[in-house]
């Protein structure tokens, strides 16, 4: 079967969310939605950790015994996590204090770890690398969107920094804020509905297609009838 870098794309970032589809990553999902910086913050870090492991377990996926298959990947992974955790220490100082722990955390991300083992493991470098961008740009848009409404809704704006200053204040002052959707059970309100609306649409797409596919082939036996 020819291989199509848009199609890999679609599968992470549509068909496939890792978030909305696979319900993967949960955790940093609901923690570190509270804001769009701190959602882009944590799907940027996500989306090079899933880019570099997927290549370099690709790249040694042929010289790696079976027995000791993930406790390499982990090494792998994690390498990448404290590059990644030193750079946003050294220049994003805000981000890193606002998301803290979670960003060692990505180690053991179960997304990184299912795409090593489902893709990587089992693919060639360029694409297993396309992979990672996918799957992490997916999970980017998933974390931004959840973000989006969980503040929108709970301050009236949007793009505050990690310390709550600044951003764009949308609904003015006398918005006073639902702050429910800043805790914790506000995050799994978002995320339900979001998921929800996500799995209505997608059926509807497939019901669409059934239909147009019984359509076509009702058609087609009445020509031969004729």
């Amino acid at each position: 079967m020819k291989y199509s870098i848009g199609k890999q794309f679609k599968e992470g970032i549509i068909t496939n969310n890792p978030t909305f589809v696979q319900l993967l990553g949960m955790c940093p999902t609901l923690a570190t939605t509270t804001s769009v910086i701190n959602a882009l913050g944590m799907g940027a870090a996500v989306t090079v950790v899933l880019m570099f492991s997927n290549l370099f377990i690709s790249l040694v996926r042929k010289i790696v015994p079976k027995q000791i298959r993930i406790a390499s990947y982990i090494v792998i992974i994690s390498g990448f996590v404290t590059a990644v955790e030193l750079i946003i220490k050294a220049f994003f100082p805000a981000i890193d204090a606002s998301l803290g722990l979670f960003i060692p955390l990505i180690v053991v991300n179960c997304i990184i770890l299912a795409r090593a083992e489902a893709f990587a493991s089992k693919n060639p470098p360029i694409p297993s690398m396309i992979d990672g961008i996918s799957m992490g740009i997916g999970f980017t848009m998933a974390l931004t969107c959840i973000a989006f409404v969980r503040e929108f809704i709970g301050t009236g704006g949007i793009l505050a920094a990690a310390d709550g200053t600044g951003g764009l204040k949308i609904l003015g002052s006398w918005y006073p804020g639902a702050s429910i959707f800043l805790l914790p059970s506000g995050a799994f309100l978002t995320l339900g509905f979001i998921i929800a609306l996500v799995q209505k649409i997608s059926n509807t797409k497939a019901e669409k297609a059934r239909l147009a596919k019984i359509t076509a082939e009702d058609a087609e036996r009445k020509e031969k009838a004729v």
